[in-house]
């Protein structure tokens, strides 16, 4: 496989006329699915970090390990749903459906927690459990409803449909809390209640066998079996570049919730419009998750990737300077393009590289190794705060994303590679 040529790079397959402009409907029903859990989890995600951190009184440290083990926990989880979903035929929505159903569990397990540190982590570990099963068989099957030169646009559109719900979800966190003085159990009720509904979704409009309408490539990819996919997939020097590249620029990640932390201390903002400071970002990416799709088809999915974390790399920066509302809303946009720019982005320029019957077991080998790498970087920051202060450690951050970003254009060249 090429990662790129002189000319039109092999990321961009050619896009035959009349083929690919509309997307298949089992990726819109996808992305209702993804639109109903995001309101569910960023509920919660938009006032969890001010809990623990403002209510619990955890340290930058701590909260940082926190946040960052149970990522790395979600990470391992993808590889067993990759696994389990590419073993027999159809069992893609059944992992995927178990996945979204343990995420909407969990918010009874914070409501049951009564602000028990202990409670409060089972809770967490079941919903990111429950993400690590479902992302892989979930992006599995857009890959395999949608045509190759076409997935840039079709996980644009999930991706826009998914940011949706992550917008509207702080702005009901909000508007509970506004609603009930601060009631964070309304919150996880009102979170579970909605997770449901996704679960719901998925089981009546989503096939059990999206392959069935994908479109075949001309030379389709042999497909090894499923316990030794991993190991196959590695050995691919274009898929294993794609995977390297993607753990350096995880590992310089800080975190969204860093960030708002740090916007939030340096406005000085009142924490009840804490669940607020996401939504600038979420609708920075619902604008430009479906043209950041499409022009990764036509021009290549290399350079987009590459210069979405040039995006997030200048929001570090801007975080440096004197705080205002013009560095906070320039911040949130920035980290909006970073999302646009490389959440599907990436997974359209892996799945090229992999077997039909092994796609979502590669698709897992990509995420964990992302995640894992998150998760160092996260701790890492959350220590470089703890110890240094947050301007030392931001610009810490900023220079090994600089350093990252410069590897992973290297890493992937925009010259034939086989």
């Amino acid at each position: 496989m090429y990662l790129a040529t002189t000319g039109r790079r092999s990321d961009a397959p050619p896009r035959p006329v009349g083929v690919g402009r509309r997307v298949p409907g089992t990726v819109v029903a996808l992305g209702a699915v993804s639109l109903v859990t995001d309101i569910s989890s960023e509920m919660v995600g938009a006032v969890l970090p001010l809990y623990l951190v403002l209510g619990l009184g955890l340290s930058p440290l701590q909260f940082g390990v926190f946040d960052g083990l149970f990522n790395g926990a979600t990470a391992l989880v993808r590889l067993l749903g990759g696994r389990l979903a590419d073993r027999g035929g159809g069992r893609h929505r059944t992992v995927a459906g178990a996945g979204y159903l343990l995420s909407a569990l969990s918010r009874l397990g914070l409501l049951l927690a009564g602000g028990a540190a202990g409670g409060i982590a089972a809770a967490m570990a079941a919903d990111r459990l429950g993400k690590g099963v479902r992302t892989a068989p979930r992006d599995a099957m857009i890959t395999l409803s949608a045509p190759p030169e076409a997935l840039g646009r079709a996980f644009g559109v999930h991706r826009a449909m998914d940011t949706t719900g992550a917008l509207l979800g702080p702005l009901v966190a909000f508007l509970v809390l506004w609603a009930t003085a601060d009631a964070y159990d309304a919150v996880f009720v009102v979170s579970f209640a909605t997770g449901l509904l996704g679960v719901v979704v998925l089981r009546l409009f989503v096939p059990a066998d999206p392959a069935g309408t994908a479109i075949t490539p001309a030379r389709p990819a042999r497909a090894p079996k499923p316990a030794r996919t991993a190991p196959r997939v590695l050995a691919d020097p274009a898929f294993r570049r794609v995977v390297v590249a993607a753990a350096l620029l995880g590992a310089a990640t800080i975190g969204d919730s860093f960030l708002y932390l740090l916007l939030q201390r340096g406005l000085d903002l009142p924490a009840a419009l804490f669940p607020l400071l996401p939504l600038g970002s979420a609708a920075c990416y619902l604008l430009l998750a479906v043209p950041a799709g499409r022009l990764a088809d036509r021009s290549g999915r290399r350079i987009p990737f590459l210069l979405g974390h040039g995006a997030l790399l200048a929001a570090y920066l801007t975080l440096l300077a004197p705080a205002g509302p013009a560095v906070a809303v320039l911040v949130l946009v920035l980290l909006g393009v970073f999302y646009a720019a490389t959440d599907g982005v990436l997974m359209a320029l892996a799945a090229p590289a992999l077997p039909v019957r092994g796609r979502a077991s590669g698709l897992a080998v990509l995420q964990t190794g992302q995640a894992l790498a998150r998760l160092v970087g996260a701790a890492g920051f959350g220590a470089a705060w703890t110890w240094w202060g947050p301007r030392p450690a931001l610009a810490s951050a900023a220079l090994a994303l600089a350093v990252a970003l410069t590897a992973a254009w290297r890493i992937l060249p925009g010259r034939k590679v086989r």
